[in-house]
């Protein structure tokens, strides 16, 4: 299981708009991704809803993991996505 600890960028966490790019951006990495915050339990970083029901707030760690193979470099991408609060979808995701 290879994971990157991250703490969120956005100021309103991830909610709405930034929730909306870190889905696409998941989905778009090509491995199963699995995000949580400190204590709690994985959910599935391409379904917007287990996103939201986080409630991840600005400046809280999360957890981005995988099992798959190539998912250094997927993880790598979403965390700097997250820990950068990019407000468009980077070109390389």
């Amino acid at each position: 299981m290879v994971e990157r600890r991250v703490n969120v960028g956005w100021a309103e966490g991830l909610h709405a708009r930034p929730a909306s790019i870190f889905v696409r951006a998941a989905t778009a990495a090509g491995v199963p991704v699995t995000i949580a915050k400190e204590g709690g339990g994985p959910v599935n970083a391409a379904s917007m809803l287990a996103v939201l029901s986080l409630g991840a707030k600005g400046g809280e760690e999360i957890v981005l993991a995988s099992d798959a193979e190539g998912a250094e470099g997927a993880l790598d991408r979403l965390a700097k996505l997250v820990a950068e609060g990019l407000e468009e979808l980077p070109e390389t995701v």
